[in-house]
């Protein structure tokens, strides 16, 4: 269930994200939430999301602007190591439990990790719903701020397109120059965050997992690339406000019971 489940919405992600700029974490995390431990899922997307922008980067990278890339995307690194170690520390052994709860047969425990966690998904789904977030956008002197501020929520959370898009939007890139800006700052911020991950979650996450989980991981990956390519290919331009609202819901969902402990 798992491989259908993820590959779908990592194919239908970055379909949309392509052109829009974020969609392909927002939407795979939760995804992958439902079927391994939290960090293990936010590494797991982590390592999908860096590869098709690679891949994104290989289709149209030759348009990037590279001082942008410079500028937003320095700040970006720095600031995600902050916010990955952050993740690691609330994961790790030993942290107490905020509460315990039980309905009917089922025990349900919120972790400072969850809670955290669940609060971002929330906040970054009324980015997604409110219209008043939609005409979000800063000027481009704003830059290494709009880098520090969602690298730091990509590294902690993954989280972190819908910020990126609404400081880069008024850079004065064209639309080609705007994905490929967009992709290859992403590439500069996952494999850092990866690195830190990858130190902090390995033995205890991946490693325990074994094998099913880098099947996974390639499954889903491969569909995140069937969806870039079939975007490149076919559009030009997606109307996606209904989407966006469809997925703010869900994700408000997904945060709620992270935050509540459902999850």
């Amino acid at each position: 269930m798992e491989y259908i489940v993820t590959s779908l919405v990592a194919l239908f992600a970055a379909f949309l994200a392509l052109f829009s700029g974020f969609g392909l974490g927002t939407l795979l995390t939760p995804a992958f939430i439902f079927f391994f431990p939290l960090p293990v899922a936010i590494a797991a997307t982590a390592i999908v999301h860096l590869l098709n922008n690679v891949f994104r980067g290989v289709l149209i990278g030759k348009h990037a602007n590279w001082r942008i890339v410079l500028k937003f995307g320095l700040p970006a690194v720095f600031a995600a190591i902050g916010g990955a170690a952050l993740l690691g520390w609330l994961s790790r052994d030993g942290m107490p439990t905020i509460t315990a709860y039980q309905i009917g047969p089922t025990d349900h425990v919120v972790t400072p990790v969850k809670l955290v966690i669940g609060i971002i998904i929330v906040a970054f789904a009324f980015l997604d719903i409110l219209p008043v977030f939609q005409t979000l956008k800063f000027d481009p002197k704003y830059l290494p701020f709009g880098g520090a501020f969602s690298g730091f929520f990509g590294g902690l959370s993954g989280n972190q397109g819908a910020l990126r898009s609404a400081f880069l939007v008024k850079s004065g890139l064209s639309p080609q120059g705007f994905v490929s800006t967009n992709a290859m700052i992403v590439i500069i911020v996952d494999v850092v965050r990866l690195a830190v991950y990858g130190v902090t979650f390995y033995t205890t996450g991946f490693a325990q997992l074994g094998n099913g989980i880098y099947s996974l991981v390639a499954v889903t990956t491969l569909a995140a690339f069937l969806g870039s390519f079939l975007a490149f290919r076919y559009i030009s331009k997606v109307t996606i406000r209904t989407i966006q609202i469809i997925v703010g819901i869900m994700l408000l969902a997904v945060g709620i019971g992270l935050a509540t402990g459902l999850i």
